[in-house]
């Protein structure tokens, strides 16, 4: 009985499975019909895609060569304006006026700057919008573009607010005409006669020699001692009994005749006026004598009126007198007895006072 049941088991079970040899993945070579049908697939694709790429390709070749042509038209009319700017110098500075006015050599300079400021900002501006337009040609978004810039360029201005202080004031600057090559000025922290000038920073020369490197941001007023004329001033003090009128006459003499010298006929923009009495005192006055001079030239003016104030005074037998207040008049010849001192009584050995300051002698010893 148990060989039919074992049996009925097994049937129903089914047939074990017999072991079977491992099978190896062998690499599908593509075949020629494969190839075909991938070269079709691409030239359908080129076929399709074609055009647009051939737009695109024209759209960017067009903005590249718009791009170019501007901005050589632009620079080019940039140096011609530069150009026409130096020529009216040129032709101002061969007169007599332009002499005296014109520094050739500060608006030389100040046309380069501003020359090269404008074709720096053509050309950022050309460039920069060419490229955003090449960028959006492609499909590209610009918005993270844009907003990453921005991003960068308020970090960067934080970081070098100083830098970009400095140079816009020095554009500024320049195109104002605040101060250019050879004017002699007063910065604040520091002054002296301007040597070179740029877009962040102006170099000085002081009056000892030294020169000054200043930051055009830390500029905050600026006196411009080389614009328009200059005062040359001059104070001479003399005795309170001096004849004004004899005085007046000797500094008019003086006024007129070097006026009408070389170079102090072009050096003088006004004629030497004495303006009057700056101020009386008990033993004293003040004369005040006032000119307007070229620009940086009132220091030398002065000392050329001091000098021939002095010699003419000399001639005219005027005295001058130093300080607000002049000393006493010692006209009459000191007396010898004033520098000898008074007789003292400890002169007189006899006299009661060098008597008590007589040391007292020892008494006498006592014998044995």
């Amino acid at each position: 009985m148990s060989l039919p049941v074992s049996s009925a088991v097994l049937a129903a079970a089914g047939p074990s499975p017999s072991p079977s040899p491992s099978q190896s993945t062998v690499p599908a070579v593509p075949s020629l019909q494969d190839a075909q049908e991938s070269a079709t697939h691409a030239a359908s694709w080129i076929e399709e895609n074609w055009s647009t790429w051939l737009a695109i390709g024209l759209k960017v070749l067009l903005i590249l060569v718009i791009a170019a042509v501007l901005r050589k038209v632009v620079l080019r009319a940039i140096t011609k304006l530069i150009d026409r700017m130096n020529r009216t110098v040129q032709a101002v500075d061969g007169t007599a006026l332009g002499g005296l006015l014109v520094n050739a050599e500060r608006r030389r300079q100040r046309s380069q700057a501003i020359g090269s400021v404008l074709r720096s900002m053509a050309s950022f501006v050309i460039l920069g919008t060419g490229a955003l337009m090449v960028l959006s040609a492609f499909q590209i978004n610009l918005a993270p573009l844009l907003a990453s810039a921005g991003v960068a360029g308020v970090a960067i201005g934080f970081g070098a607010r100083n830098l970009v202080t400095d140079f816009l004031s020095g554009v500024f600057m320049i195109l104002e005409d605040q101060y250019g090559v050879g004017d002699t000025i007063d910065a604040g922290v520091a002054s002296g006669e301007v040597i070179e000038v740029g877009l962040r920073v102006t170099k000085l020369r002081g009056d000892n020699g030294e020169i000054w490197y200043v930051r055009n941001g830390e500029v905050k007023r600026i006196g411009n001692l080389s614009q328009g004329w200059a005062t040359a001033g001059v104070d001479v003090t003399v005795k309170a009994s001096e004849d004004l009128d004899r005085l007046k006459a000797t500094l008019d003499e003086v006024a007129e005749k070097m006026g009408k010298e070389e170079p102090w006929n072009e050096l003088l923009w006004s004629p030497v006026e004495v303006l009057g009495l700056d101020s009386v005192l008990l033993d004293s006055m003040v004369v005040r004598v006032s000119a307007r001079t070229m620009p940086g030239k009132s220091l030398t003016v002065e000392r050329e009126l001091r000098w021939r104030i002095k010699r003419a005074f000399d001639a005219a037998d005027i005295r001058i007198v130093g300080g607000a207040t002049a000393p006493a008049e010692e006209d009459e010849a000191p007396d010898p007895t004033a520098v000898v001192a008074a007789p003292s009584a400890f002169a007189n050995s006899t006299s009661p006072q060098a008597q008590a300051t007589t040391p007292l002698s020892p008494p006498a010893a006592a014998g044995k």
